[in-house]
This record gives C-alpha cells, sequence and structure tokens, in this order.
C-alpha cells in the first residue's frame, strides 16, 4: 500500500504529466526519428542517424521545449479549460501555477543548454521557437488566423529542425510537410469549434466566434479540398512505397471527415471530427515505415 505522501507524489506526477501532455511529445520523438531515418536521411546508414549524439540533442531539445510550450499553454489557459475541459483541469491544478512557471523556465533553459552541444544555430533557432511560443501563448493564440496559422507553424517547427540539420532540400519533403500543414491546420480550426463555449467566455476572437460555425465550416472544407494536391503528388509524382496505403486511408477518412462536419453542432461532434485528424496525423507517424520496410534490414 501507497502511503499518504506516496499518492501525493504520484497525483502531482500524473498532474506534471497531463499539462506537458507526455503522450503527445512522445509521438513527435518517434515522429522525428521517424522522419530522420526514412525521409531526411535516408540516404545514409541506419546506425549512423539513430546514433548520432547531434540528432538525439536536438530530437530532446525539442521534446523539452514543447513540454515548457504545454506548460505556458496551459498557464495562459487555465480559467478557459475549466470550462472546456473541467476534468482534466481539475488534475492539471494540483500542480500549482507557480511550480508549473519554474518548470517552463527550467525546461526552456535546458532546451537551449542541449542544443549548444551541436551548433550555435541551433541556439539561436531554438530561442526564436521558445519565443514564438510564449508569444503565442500570450497574445497570438486568440487572433483568429494568426492564432491558427502560427499553430500550425509550431508544430511543424521540430521536424524543421531536423530538415535544417540534414539540409535535405528534395521536393517530395516539402510535399509532406505540406500535408501535414493542412491536417494540422484543420485540427485547430476543429478544436476551435469544439471550445467555442470557452474561448467565448474569455473573450478569445477565434475564427468560429468572429466567423460564426458555418464559415469556418466551409474553411474546413477547403482546407480538406487543399489537401487532395499534396495527397495526388505524394501517390503519382513521388516514390512512397507502401505508405501510399496510409494516404488512401487519409482520403477515406477525411471524406467520413467532411459528412460529418455539417451535421455537427454539439461539443461532442466536434471532438469525434477532432479526434479523426488527430488519428490521421499519428497514424502518419507511424506508417512512414511503409515508404521502404527493406531499407531498415538493409541498413542495419
Amino acid at each position: 500500500m501507497l502511503s499518504r505522501k506516496q499518492k501525493h507524489i504520484l497525483l502531482k506526477f500524473f498532474s506534471l504529466f497531463s499539462v506537458v501532455r507526455g503522450y503527445n511529445i512522445l509521438v513527435i520523438v518517434i515522429a522525428q526519428y521517424l522522419a530522420s531515418v526514412y525521409i531526411m536521411a535516408h540516404d545514409k546508414p541506419l546506425k549512423s542517424v539513430l546514433f548520432d549524439a547531434n540528432l538525439f540533442m536536438l530530437v530532446l531539445a525539442s521534446a523539452v521545449t514543447i513540454a515548457a510550450g504545454y506548460i505556458i499553454n496551459n498557464f495562459y489557459d487555465s480559467e478557459k479549460d475549466l470550462i472546456n475541459k473541467p476534468y482534466k483541469s481539475r488534475l492539471d491544478r494540483l500542480v500549482s501555477q507557480n511550480t508549473k512557471l519554474s518548470f517552463y523556465f527550467v525546461l526552456n533553459f535546458m532546451a537551449v543548454i542541449m542544443v549548444s552541444y551541436v551548433s550555435f544555430k541551433a541556439v539561436v533557432f531554438f530561442s526564436i521557437y521558445i519565443f514564438g511560443i510564449w508569444f503565442y501563448s500570450h497574445r497570438l493564440k486568440k487572433m483568429p488566423f494568426i492564432g491558427n496559422l502560427t499553430s500550425a507553424v509550431l508544430t511543424i517547427t521540430p521536424f524543421f529542425a531536423i530538415f535544417m540539420y540534414y539540409k535535405n532540400f528534395e521536393t517530395v519533403i516539402f510535399v509532406h510537410a505540406i500535408f501535414l500543414f493542412l491536417i494540422i491546420s484543420m485540427r485547430e480550426l476543429t478544436k476551435d469549434l469544439e471550445n467555442i463555449i470557452g474561448d467565448l467566455a474569455q473573450n478569445y476572437r477565434t475564427i468560429p466566434i468572429v466567423y460564426g460555425e458555418t464559415a469556418s465550416k466551409v474553411m474546413l472544407t477547403i482546407l480538406s479540398i487543399l489537401t487532395l494536391i499534396p495527397t495526388y503528388l505524394l501517390l503519382y509524382r513521388f516514390e512512397v512505397g507502401h505508405m501510399y496505403i496510409y494516404f488512401y486511408l487519409s482520403l477515406g477518412l477525411l471524406a467520413v471527415f467532411m459528412i460529418l462536419l455539417w451535421k455537427s453542432k454539439t461539443k461532442t461532434d466536434y471532438l469525434i471530427l477532432h479526434n479523426i485528424l488527430k488519428f490521421i496525423i499519428v497514424a502518419g507517424v507511424f506508417c512512414i515505415v511503409l515508404i521502404n520496410i527493406d531499407v531498415v534490414l538493409n541498413r542495419i
């Protein structure tokens, strides 16, 4: 049996894990390594990628910076989350705001120290990234369009760090990035629809609040149609191996998304839509291995 003090510490741990969304960070770490192995450095030996100390520091610094970003975002959104996410908010509040801020500064400091091992350019890059996350959480998040665009850019920034490290400028990488950017943009707008009550109560000027739900659905429809362009290119203009299965699955899920979108009216409806897009993003991470399974076996 755990003592009262041990239970308290355990609850604090789960609270902090909830704040930094540890499960999301784990997926991002896996995504960065898979993207490095299969896309960014597909011509390098597997061991040289997996045991690259510079890459490890970039990935670790990304994870730490993202964790800090979730903390500062949670700090500014604490009142809104009481309305939009009451159960999660109760767990998150087991850790005091002062403790969260302390962790925020410590994690960002750790990230800068880590990337200083790589290069001065990496330090500048992550310093700008850290500032961008703070500025988004503090001010830009409440602005329509700019907030959504900034959030999508910040989400893919860790992959841009890997991209710059390997200096791989193949066109297929940009097409993959466009597809991911569009899906993430759709997810951000869907989250705004899902959280419209809390956003309205806290005077957030999101797209659904400023322009209405119908206009938001039209924008989501346009974004969904735009995803057909990179999908077509990846299926018929570039070699993606067996990952074509993922893109056909994504098309099917986006079709379901569009059908449900125009029938959605409640928070639960939008939560389902949000989860469909999240599944597309997470599935895309693990389906990277489908590009060429034999390549891994041959590069070990």
